[in-house]
């Protein structure tokens, strides 16, 4: 079995790369300047930012490969692991990456937001790719992380440190936000794909199965993170993906209720609601009546 490393604190994996530690809880690499590389996993208790400059193996994120190219940002947060696989071939880095602990954030704003930026939960295949200016900009930032680290630290070190992160994930949120845009052809692809789902989950038996479609469920039929698909979802129609569920399901909801042969049980039934309160509280939640007075009313 490979080997995974356990990298709990930023000193551990400044040593792991060869570098000195500056600050005990975060650290700014420059790949240009570190030794070769071959292979390697890790499993990160720091949460951790690379971007990629030049080709050197494939990224191993979790279980899962990715080749991936330049100007390309992949975020990881802490219990993840991550690796190089050189194919046994020693290799030479060469890009940035920006190295934090936890314990850093805390008693600061960011603590309290850190959770808000989902890329860190997003697959490795949804990782950020940037263009030129984009990639300028990013690395500004950690550039001016960086300096901050090498200065003697003194009362303001913390405060001034986390505001240059907070402003560095806000450019990572504004070119991922660019980037759903941009890939609008993809997105409408996965938005069929969603919708066709839904409707082979209702005219099949997965509900009196499986239950409710989930957003989780979902998303995995769509080989996507939970995050990256409600993300996606969101920017596409204006509604959350769980939204999105309960909106198709209560269009089933109105054709069912058609069938008189059927009670209102049933049809709470087929659409995978364990009990029929749960069907009528949803039901009139987005409609305005009950199922018995919605088929009242036709």
């Amino acid at each position: 079995m490979e080997k995974v490393d356990r990298i709990d604190t930023v000193k551990n994996y400044n040593e792991k790369v060869g570098i000195d530690t500056l600050h005990p809880l975060v650290s700014v690499i420059n790949f240009n300047e570190i030794p070769s590389i071959q292979n390697f996993r890790m499993y990160l208790g720091v949460y951790a930012i690379f971007l990629k400059n030049i080709k050197c193996g494939d990224m191993k994120y979790g279980c899962q490969h990715y080749d991936y190219d330049d100007g390309t940002m992949v975020f990881i947060s802490p219990g993840q692991v991550y690796g190089i696989d050189s194919k046994d071939v020693v290799t030479k880095p060469a890009g940035y990456g920006l190295v934090f602990h936890p314990d850093l954030l805390k008693g600061t704003s960011l603590d309290k937001t850190i959770k808000d930026y989902s890329f860190f939960s997003y697959e490795v295949t949804e990782a950020l790719h940037l263009s030129k200016k984009e990639r300028q900009t990013i690395v500004d930032c950690l550039k001016k992380i960086e300096e901050e680290i090498n200065l003697n630290i003194d009362k303001h070190s913390k405060t001034l440190i986390v505001s240059n992160i907070e402003l560095f994930l806000n450019y990572c949120q504004r070119f991922y936000d660019r980037q759903f845009i941009t890939r609008n052809h993809a997105n409408k692809d996965i938005l069929s794909r969603f919708e066709n789902l839904l409707n082979d989950y209702f005219k099949s038996d997965k509900g009196l199965r499986l239950g409710l479609p989930t957003v989780a469920y979902c998303a995995d039929e769509l080989h996507l993170s939970s995050n990256y698909f409600g993300d996606l979802i969101k920017k596409e129609t204006g509604n959350t993906a769980l939204d999105y569920i309960q909106n198709k399901l209560i269009d089933e909801a109105k054709t069912k209720i058609f069938d008189h042969t059927k009670t209102i049980n049933n049809v709470a039934s087929d659409l995978g609601f364990k009990y029929q309160q749960h069907f009528t509280r949803l039901f009139k939640q987005k409609t305005g009546v009950t199922p018995n007075e919605y088929r009242g009313l036709n």
